[in-house]
């Protein structure tokens, strides 16, 4: 769940600040291996204390610096964990694009790279990733108040520096891992609650240096 106040500063930006607050449950599995791992609980919670975001008529904009705090279950030698075990510095950057005067048509694109602490219990550094995410959806107009958004989706995910720890060998440090995925999604709009409901499905491909499978998202969100 988020909770977000806007003001405005100079220069004409919208500030806001964002706390997520989640509740995970995650499975890993291998076609070889079998079960790997899995957990369930509140899980790493994410806060934005600086959003500025800008508005034109065919166009919004937002920068951001947030942090990923470990407060969700971490032990390295246990095997259902649900949280990283170290903190994550991040700044990002989203831009939305209206390709038609009503907005109903909309290319969205959003990058965030993230610099990592080094992991309670193992003091493996991960390396620094940069993340891409972009869709193109439509919104259609199912009634008075009910509204539907559907299209295609992806995300791709690139480690930028070295794996380090006592226990990683040079050819692990060396090792950058690469996620290329593609899927759908599609958003059911209530404005007048101001809730939307949420649902995306994710098929990795060609990956690198790291597991490849698929995912599926489930969402919800209120707005006060």
């Amino acid at each position: 769940m988020g909770r977000q106040k806007a003001i405005r500063p100079l220069g004409g930006a919208t500030y806001s600040c964002v706390a997520t607050l989640p509740i995970a449950n995650n499975s890993l599995s291998s076609d070889t291996e079998g079960p790997i791992s899995g957990g369930g609980g509140f899980a790493d919670s994410y806060y934005q204390p600086l959003i500025l975001g800008w508005k034109t008529e065919r166009a919004d904009v937002r920068l951001n610096y947030g942090f990923l705090a470990p407060t969700g279950q971490y032990n390295s030698t246990s095997s259902n964990n649900v949280g990283s075990g170290y903190w994550t510095h991040t700044i990002a950057s989203g831009q939305t694009l209206y390709l038609t005067s009503n907005k109903a048509t909309v290319l969205s694109a959003f990058e965030l790279y993230e610099f990592h602490t080094t992991q309670q219990g193992t003091n493996i550094h991960p390396g620094e990733n940069l993340n891409l995410d972009y869709s193109v959806t439509r919104i259609f107009r199912l009634g008075q108040n009910l509204r539907l958004q559907l299209g295609p989706v992806g995300y791709e995910q690139w480690q930028t520096t070295d794996k380090t720890g006592p226990t990683i060998r040079p050819a692990q440090s060396a090792a950058h891992y690469r996620v290329n995925s593609l899927g759908f999604a599609s958003n059911l709009l209530l404005p007048a609650r101001k809730v939307t409901l949420g649902f995306k499905y994710f098929g990795e491909f060609s990956n690198k240096s790291t597991f490849q499978g698929y995912s599926v998202q489930i969402t919800g969100s209120v707005s006060f």
